[in-house]
């Protein structure tokens, strides 16, 4: 069984405040996926490839190329 979990952070703008993602610790991935729509799947991406989003984000520095 996958254990998703939302961050603590979540909940806040957009949508009434339902603007949220959820993540799971896969076998050798982290999982993403809508947590108000999560039948519609998901997406893994390696360690590395996650923890540099993450800090991308932070930093303000997302490049959506």
């Amino acid at each position: 069984m996958i254990n998703w979990r939302k961050s603590s952070r979540s909940g806040g703008g957009g949508a009434g405040g339902q603007e949220c993602v959820e993540v799971a610790q896969l076998p050798g991935l982290i999982g993403l996926r809508d947590s108000k729509h999560p039948e519609t799947g998901n997406i893994a991406v390696c360690a590395q490839a996650f923890a540099r989003l993450i800090s991308d984000i932070k930093r303000d520095s997302l490049s959506l190329r």
